[in-house]
């Protein structure tokens, strides 16, 4: 396996959002070969998290945006086949990062799908604990019309806002991706059948599944 030397950011108490899993396979050879190439000539933290954050958000497309298949979840099939859900692309740049000893944690909303009410989906994006500012979400589903997501801190810069009364802006930050998400990204195999049924949990039972509303940041325990 590649070894890629990198400087060591965290403390022990973030080692829950460095680990390595089967989807976040942030230790496979291609996924360390691009993070040290995506941080070369970067010296802190921020600066190593923003061009992470930058390359997934412009160079992996968006399923849907460009009708891609296949339907990707792990992070090194993201990166093989330049192509994800919102969730996926998560996924990589959770892999990118913690490749670069950056903690990054999942987070998700729910959002309607038509901006008019039902139905409703989850969306997923991430947060990154940087030194400077603490936990920081960033969203690189990739910006098209009407959407502009940024890497800006302490400023944040999402691709969605939450507008209806049955849509939420979770909190949690998880230290692995959602298990109904990964499932469902399993259970399909392109990206339109994935997306005529798209992933959500109801308000009702989001604390089911650790999502908070609260108004402050919530690393799961």
């Amino acid at each position: 396996m590649l070894k890629v030397e990198v400087a060591v950011f965290v403390s022990i108490d973030m080692e829950e959002y460095l680990k390595v899993s089967e989807v976040i396979d942030w230790q496979h050879p291609e996924i360390m070969k691009r993070a040290k190439q995506i941080a070369l000539g970067f010296g802190t933290p921020m600066a190593i998290a923003k061009a992470c954050f930058e390359w997934v958000r412009d160079e992996i497309c968006h399923s849907v945006d460009y009708q891609m298949n296949p339907l990707t979840c792990c992070a090194s099939d993201v990166l093989k086949y330049k192509t994800g859900y919102c969730f996926a692309k998560s996924h990589l740049l959770a892999a990118l990062l913690r490749a670069n000893q950056i903690p990054a944690g999942f987070c998700y909303q729910r959002l309607s799908i038509d901006d008019k009410g039902a139905p409703y989906c989850l969306h997923g994006f991430i947060a990154i604990y940087l030194p400077e500012t603490g936990w920081y979400r960033v969203d690189a589903r990739g910006n098209k019309a009407g959407i502009n997501a940024q890497f800006s801190p302490p400023h944040e810069q999402l691709a969605y806002k939450v507008q209806l009364p049955e849509e939420a802006d979770f909190q949690t930050i998880l230290a692995d991706p959602l298990g109904i998400i990964v499932e469902a990204l399993h259970t399909q195999v392109t990206w339109d059948n994935f997306l005529r049924s798209l992933p959500d949990v109801s308000l009702e039972s989001a604390k089911n599944y650790g999502l908070v509303t609260d108004n402050e940041y919530a690393p799961a325990s």
